[in-house]
């Protein structure tokens, strides 16, 4: 008798595959569809402010608790909050034409100078604007104005102070006008201007020539490096294979009978490295970086107007040092951090790898450092470099401490710096 054969029943991975495909499909159109929604959306729901959004939240919660429970009392506060958001969107209605341009003078000030803000308003429209709000946002504060309705081509002037008394870098703008209710629930608001910069240098001292004790030279400074090409002559040697030919001394060579070459005494162009810490360990107050800032700036200033090469190194940024003004300028961005660095010879090493060997070194630090650092500091740099100290302690007597032939300056106003460099040189 012959054998049926066993009937297969068709697996689940069939189905299974179908039914995630069938997932998927679903959720990229929702997905899909709840993108184009929330575009669509976004706009108008932006209008909402804050105390908006928790009025709409507390109508929601009042008239759901009120008819659940039965409470009229929660209903009618809900129906009260909806209509106080019914009643504000006829406030954010409405159209403007503005030509706004924010202007600050002078661009750049030192700290505790004054410094005036200039906007005006022009309506660029064929019509007659309505009143409106402008708000403009100066550092950390906001200057609200109120625009008169303008005739077309008709132009409005505000006048605003900004207030300069640190060190800082002062974003004015952008300008914005403001439509909105009187309670805040629904605010619509246009950018009419792009933000602007005012920065408030730090204070500086005036230094003498040549006070941070640099040469001012054109070929350069002899150093005790031989080297096979260079200006200054040494003393000659016999040829290697592989010297420059144009360097032969061809006299001796013919006396002596053998091939001899100059060798030269290695000379620099005065080279200035400023490192300054800006790592909050080594500063017991704000004012005590502010015055290391001051004193950095004074001396990478007037390095950089004697025509000497000069890098200024912080954690947080390498300084421009092209002009005194790019000096100035990057000084004011200048702000204390928590150091990635260990200590401040890690951070000094680092941070002048691929600079060029200084010919005078400055370590610049608060009164939390000791000479520890310093030294520390001066050991990255070669014999030929010439290291100094400046430990910012504010309120402390002006003085110089050598350990070793390395000199420490204590500073605790920025008058003293003239006076104690003088001492050094």
């Amino acid at each position: 008798m012959t054998q049926a054969a066993p009937v297969q029943l068709p697996t689940s991975a069939p189905v299974a595959r179908g039914w995630r495909a069938r997932v998927r499909a679903a959720w990229s159109v929702t997905r899909f569809a709840a993108t184009r929604a929330w575009r669509w959306a976004k706009p108008y729901l932006q209008v909402i402010s804050a105390v908006g959004w928790l009025v709409l939240l507390g109508a929601v919660l009042f008239l759901a608790a009120g008819v659940t429970l039965g409470w009229p009392e929660f209903v009618f506060v809900g129906i009260t909050f909806l209509a106080g958001l019914v009643v504000a969107v006829p406030f954010v209605f409405g159209r403007a034409a503005f030509a706004v341009g924010v202007e600050l003078e002078p661009r750049r000030v030192v700290a505790g100078e004054r410094a005036l803000g200039r906007m005006a308003v022009t309506n660029t429209g064929a019509r007659k604007s309505t009143p409106s709000r402008m708000e403009l946002p100066v550092g950390k504060g906001l200057a609200e104005f109120i625009i008169p309705g303008l005739d077309p081509q008709a132009e409005h002037e505000e006048l605003f102070a900004v207030p300069t008394n640190r060190r800082a870098v002062i974003v004015a703008g952008p300008a914005v006008s403001v439509r909105g209710d009187q309670l805040g629930l629904l605010r619509r608001a246009v950018k009419w201007s792009d933000p602007t910069e005012l920065f408030v240098h730090p204070r500086t001292a005036r230094l003498d020539p040549s006070a941070a004790g640099l040469v001012r030279d054109l070929e350069g400074e002899i150093t005790k490096t031989i080297t096979n090409s260079d200006i200054s002559f040494h003393a000659l040697r016999a040829y290697e294979p592989g010297d420059d030919r144009r360097y032969v001394h061809w006299r001796t060579s013919a006396r002596t009978g053998q091939l001899m070459v100059r060798q030269f005494e290695e000379t620099r162009r005065s080279q200035l490295t400023i490192v300054q810490t800006s790592d909050r360990r080594y500063y017991t107050s704000d004012e005590e970086f502010e015055l290391a800032v001051s004193v950095m700036a004074s001396i990478a200033v007037q390095v950089v107007r004697e025509g000497t090469r000069v890098s200024v190194v912080t954690e947080g940024m390498s300084l421009r040092t092209h002009t005194p003004t790019a000096v100035l300028d990057d000084s004011c961005r200048l702000e204390q951090l928590t150091s990635p660095f260990a200590n401040m010879r890690d951070f000094a090493r680092i941070s002048t790898l691929t600079l060029p060997p200084p010919s005078v070194a400055m370590v610049i630090a608060g009164s939390k450092s000791d000479t520890t650092d310093f030294r520390a500091v001066e050991s990255l740099f070669g014999s030929d470099s010439q290291t100094f100290g400046f430990r910012i302690e504010l309120g402390a007597p002006a003085r110089v401490s050598r350990v070793s032939g390395f000199s420490v300056m204590t500073i605790g106003e920025l008058a003293d710096l003239p006076r104690v460099l003088r001492r050094v040189r």
